[in-house]
């Protein structure tokens, strides 16, 4: 690590050190050490150029370190409503499987928070105890090492228009391959990422899933040029239409609006039929969709298209023989 990243990472240490005492006061240097991951030695030193900056610390009775009340640097002006808004981006960070997002969430929030005015920290405070974005993520999320810092990897890849060379699996023919790509953008798809990119083996724009990225590297010499012809939105809308097929299912009236509400794609056409609804819409992915299609047993069922059909049945055959 060069001289310049060693004084820039102290740097944000000890901002950070400041927002932590202002919002957790009475952490000792063995918290302080455990929490920044460096030695008590840092600690102390790091204290030691606080206060000689100007930062009123004490040392508690309860044998932590603080700093005196009034002390505060200026406030983020933002409403209360702004804040809600920038909790809500935060939290939707933190169920990412790259841990690289969640711990820089984690620190978003503590800089945001640490300099709110009074009120609108409290009630941050409050709503932050009262929100959950998705329960089941929660208790099944696994986060792994392998995929840590790689968002960050690419999006500087995107922006800087850096070549990515990696290994990549293909699960339809359970193979590892190994491309080399131009990156143009990041796209979030429901529950994953995926990295849009000119492909040098395909000769073509591609979609990457960086769940299935088993390593890669990012060329530092020679800057690529974008396709002439390259327009996301456009790229998008196509990815869309070549893979979609036009799905029509019938809920019965006791999950109609709950089942509107939660399909997982935008509803082209609605039409009230016996006693329920019939809902058109367009999907690539009918294997998923089969088994989003159980959670509503009875009362729904795929009309069209034939292939739906098959793999809902398929599904329902396979839950029954698994509790005969």
């Amino acid at each position: 690590m060069s001289h310049k990243e060693r004084r820039k990472n102290r740097t944000d240490r000890l901002f950070e050190l400041v927002l932590l005492l202002q919002s957790k006061p009475n952490m000792t240097s063995r918290d302080l050490a455990e929490y920044f991951d460096v030695s008590r030695r840092t600690i102390f030193r790091d204290l030691r150029v606080l206060g000689e900056s100007g930062v009123p610390l004490t040392f508690a009775d309860s044998g932590g370190y603080e700093i005196l009340e009034g002390y505060q640097l200026p406030p983020l002006m933002l409403t209360a409503r702004e804040a809600s808004t920038l909790l809500i981006g935060i939290e939707f960070m933190k169920l990412q499987s790259d841990l690289s997002l969640r711990k820089n969430a984690d620190h978003v929030e503590l800089k945001i928070v640490a300099v709110l005015p009074p009120e609108t920290k409290h009630h941050i405070d409050n709503l932050k105890a009262r929100i959950v974005l998705d329960p089941y993520w929660l208790n099944t999320a696994k986060p792994g090492d392998e995929e840590e810092g790689r968002w960050h990897e690419l999006s500087h890849a995107v922006t800087d228009r850096r070549t990515v060379s990696m290994e990549y699996f293909v699960p339809s023919r359970d193979e590892l391959t190994r491309r080399t790509v131009d990156p143009l953008a990041l796209i979030y798809f429901t529950d994953h990422w995926n990295l849009i990119a000119f492909d040098h083996l395909r000769k073509e724009v591609r979609n990457f899933r960086l769940d299935r990225i088993e390593s890669m590297h990012v060329g530092s010499m020679k800057r690529f040029t974008p396709p002439d012809d390259f327009d996301l939105q456009t790229y998008i809308q196509e990815l869309g239409a070549a893979e979609e097929q036009m799905v029509e299912i019938f809920f019965d009236k006791e999950v109609a609006g709950h089942a509107k509400r939660t399909v997982p794609a935008r509803i082209q056409k609605e039409t009230a039929k016996d006693g329920g609804v019939v809902v058109r819409f367009g999907f690539e992915n009918l294997s998923y969709l089969a088994q989003w299609l159980l959670r509503f047993g009875v009362h729904a069922e795929a009309r069209a298209p034939q292939e739906l059909r098959k793999l809902v049945k398929r599904e329902a055959a396979a839950v029954a023989t698994r509790y005969k």
